[in-house]
């Protein structure tokens, strides 16, 4: 049975862009593409980032102009805040894109991870 998944969160930089920060970087448009497709499908995309205050702004807004647009952004979903009664530091989703992950089925004992 194939898992469909519900909420994706997704990085800014060096995932939807290129990674410039604190600039903007280019556009990831493949990945922009696919976000797009999945919100038409009744997927929720929450934009989870380390970004705030006015480079916060920016991204959002610099999303906007690609049409792509949050059911958040760096906090959970009302519906999740209200089943778990708080918003934990930690988004809630069923994937998360980032530039930054690995995948830990890959990984071996005693390999390292390019630390």
């Amino acid at each position: 049975m194939k898992m469909e998944y519900q909420i994706i969160a997704v990085d800014f930089d060096g995932t939807l862009c290129t990674d410039c920060f604190p600039k903007i970087g280019q556009p990831n448009t493949a990945l922009i593409e696919l976000l797009q497709g999945l919100k038409q499908q009744g997927r929720q995309i929450i934009l989870w980032t380390c970004r705030c205050g006015n480079q916060l702004e920016e991204a959002v807004e610099w999303c906007r102009k690609w049409e792509l647009e949050f059911d958040a952004v760096n906090e959970n979903l009302p519906e999740i805040i209200e089943r778990y009664g708080s918003d934990g530091r930690k988004i809630y989703a069923d994937v998360y894109i980032d530039d930054k992950s690995c995948f830990p089925w890959e990984v071996k004992k005693d390999e390292k991870v390019g630390l």
